[in-house]
Formats: C-alpha cells, structure tokens, sequence
C-alpha cells in the first residue's frame, strides 16, 4: 500500500456503513473511498456530502462483481449483513482480489468458518480482521487490556448493555424505524444453541443462561449469555484456561420477555421474524408466562453496562481485572461503525503487519485504539484515561 489509500466501503451507505464513510472521507490519505451498496439512492445522497467519494453498485451475493471491485482497493471494509450468509464469500472476494479486509460481523458461525481462512489469506498476502464492531470490537479489546495484568488467566467475560443505562446511549436509537433485521438478528443469537468456553475448551448450550460476576470495586450482579464469537477468539489470543461468555447486561424482566420468546422459537412456534415483531409489540400472554420466569431471575446489580472482567494469578495469587467504558460514541450504529474505522487505520498505517484472519485482539494495538476512539466519542475526550477505566481487586 502507497501513502494515500484506496478504500472500499461494502454495505456504506447502512446505518453501520455510513459513519464509517463519514470519517474516512474527512481522511488525508484516503485518495479514494467508495461506497459499494445495492442501495444506490441512500449511496449517492451520502456520497453527495463528500467530494471525491463515488458510488459502486454492487450485489454483496454476486462473486463476480465483488473480485471486480476489490481488485484495485488497498482495504474492504464490510458492514453488509446477514454475516451468517454473506461474511464468508465477501471475505474470499478480498482473498482472491488480495485486498486487504476488515468486517463488524458478530455472528460465531461465520467467524469460526472465516478464521479457517486463514491459511489462504497468508498465502495471498492478506490482512483480515474480523470482528472489528462494538461486541466483538472494543469488546475484545477490553479483554486484552484486562487479560495483560494477569500471569495466567482462568476466566475472561465480555459484557454489552441492551436496556441498562449507558453512557452511549442514544434516544434516536428506540425511536427509529427499520431495526427489524438487527432484531431477527438478535434473536438468531439467542435461540437454538450457542457456543462458549467452559473447562478450558468449546462447549454447546443455550442462549440466555445466567451467568454471577464480582466486578472489582463494585461488587455481584446476574448477566445472560448471548450467541457471540468472543467466548471461541478470546481463549486463544488471552490463553483462557478455564471459561469464557459473550453476556449482555439485562433487567430481568427484559431477560425473562426474550425466554419466553426463545422458547418459542426453539419449538417452532415462532419464528425468528415473528419472534423479532414480538419483541417490538409484546402481548399481554407472552408478559403473564414471563412474569412468572421473571420471579426466578436475578439483574444486573451494580455490574457495569459496557466491560470486560479477566480473572486469574498475578505473581501466584487469584487476582481480578475489570476494563469498562466510561465514555463513548453515541449511538447503536456509531458504537459499531468507529471501531470498524479504528481497526481500518491500524492496518492501512501498517501498525497492523501480519497477513491472515485474526480477531481484533490479535493484532490491533488496545493502547493507541481507545486513544483514537476518545477522539470519536461524545463529546469528544483526550485520551484512553477519559474512556476507558481499569479496576483491580485479589
């Protein structure tokens, strides 16, 4: 790669997408950015904003087409969902064009599928960073900030909040329309089965198993497990020996709500589309059965809402180690799509050098990305000492 960049942004003109653009066009070594998306209209009125970003339409299901359009950029960057179907081709799109790539996906399935790649990516020269959203993202970065305190490390959790209060929270996010595929997609992680990390290896169970942290400093709550990759990346890049989870920080009630609906689904009573219009217009019998779970559930206590927490020996004693944020990009799709554009900057500078699929963890550098992501913050802060903060307790 020269001094100046050519940069593709799959999926740019989405919800994701579209913060991505609006950074890197404001880039002086971007020389050209293009917005690659079936939705023309929304690409073209996002591209008119910027001058010097064309627009690429583009079918994300169509080989052919994505190897054409790889074939002269330095970086793809993906935000074009459902990962599940379409992250494993696109990522072989780049492989074969031997364009580098990084991606938001959040699905387990495809991330171990795209991992497998990773042989083929050596051999092409390619960098791939998978994983490179909010959870997995900052998520995983937080686990490597807390997991580099501990000489050897038992347990590694990573946390998200879905109705807790957050410092990134945005009122513009419950009052949109058009989340209704991000809610299918949610509820394909929390149906069926899910893996995690117990024991020191892989293991199957269900979504939404109730998990007890001690957060050091400031003490026990209940979270749920959530169908994520992190519990299948972090074990290897923070050698985890005994377990590890994705959990999502939830009220009770809300986690009792998505039981009754998980339950549903798995017996095929519902389903996943069904299951998401559910979780925006509940019913009054779905509310009666999950207020009855709801008497058994524990919440989140004095957890906070967006953290990793490590566990293990430090100079042979049991130590803890909690990394969590406290400032952020505000917004569902600015959480997601700033660290995407973190991940783009660490392997577009070279800070990022060896080729193959890595989680973000791997290779990005967890000091300079929350540095960078308190530029991006709102309001905007200094430095990784105003965004994220690290606690300790043996």
């Amino acid at each position: 790669m020269g001094e100046r960049y050519r940069v593709v942004a799959l999926g740019g003109a989405g919800a994701m997408g579209g913060p991505v653009v609006e950074a890197l066009a404001g880039r002086a070594d971007i020389a050209e950015l293009a917005i690659a998306d079936r939705d023309t209209a929304a690409a073209e009125r996002l591209a008119a904003r910027f001058p010097g970003v064309s627009v690429a339409p583009v079918d994300a299901s169509d080989p052919v087409r994505l190897r054409e359009l790889f074939h002269d950029a330095d970086l793809v960057l993906n935000t074009t969902g459902p990962f599940f179907r379409l992250g494993v081709p696109i990522l072989r799109a780049a492989i074969e064009s031997r364009t580098h790539y990084a991606d938001i996906c959040d699905d387990w399935e495809p991330t171990l599928d795209m991992l497998a790649m990773d042989a083929e990516a050596r051999e092409a020269g390619v960098i791939a960073v998978v994983g490179a959203g909010a959870s997995p993202g900052t998520g995983n970065m937080l686990a490597a900030l807390a997991s580099r305190e501990l000489d050897t490390v038992e347990d590694v959790f990573t946390a998200w909040p879905v109705d807790v209060p957050f410092v990134g929270d945005d009122p513009a996010d419950d009052a949109s329309d058009g989340n209704s595929a991000a809610l299918v997609h949610w509820m394909h992680q929390l149906s069926g089965k899910i893996m995690t990390w117990s024991g020191g290896e892989p293991a199957e169970g269900p979504p939404l198993e109730p998990v007890r942290l001690d957060y050091p400093g400031l003490g026990t709550g209940t979270v749920y497990t959530v169908g994520h990759p992190e519990p299948l990346t972090l074990p290897a890049t923070c050698s985890v020996t005994r377990d590890s989870a994705c959990v999502m920080v939830v009220r009770p009630e809300t986690a009792a709500y998505l039981m009754t609906l998980r339950d549903e689904v798995d017996r095929g009573r519902l389903s996943l589309e069904q299951a998401a219009a559910a979780i925006e217009t509940p019913t009054a019998a779905r509310f009666a059965r999950s207020a009855i779970r709801r008497l058994s559930l524990r919440g989140p206590g004095s957890l906070p809402p967006f953290f990793a927490l490590a566990t293990g020996l430090r100079y042979g004693r049991p130590y803890r180690v909690g990394a969590r944020l406290i400032a952020s990009p505000r917004g569902m799709a600015r959480m997601t799509g700033i660290p995407l554009l973190l991940a783009a900057a660490q392997i577009l500078d070279g800070t990022v050098r060896t080729p193959g699929v890595h989680p973000p963890d791997a290779v990005l550098d967890p000091a300079r990305y929350f540095d960078e992501l308190a530029a991006h913050c709102d309001p905007p802060r200094t430095g990784r000492d105003e965004v994220v903060r690290v606690d300790h307790t043996s």
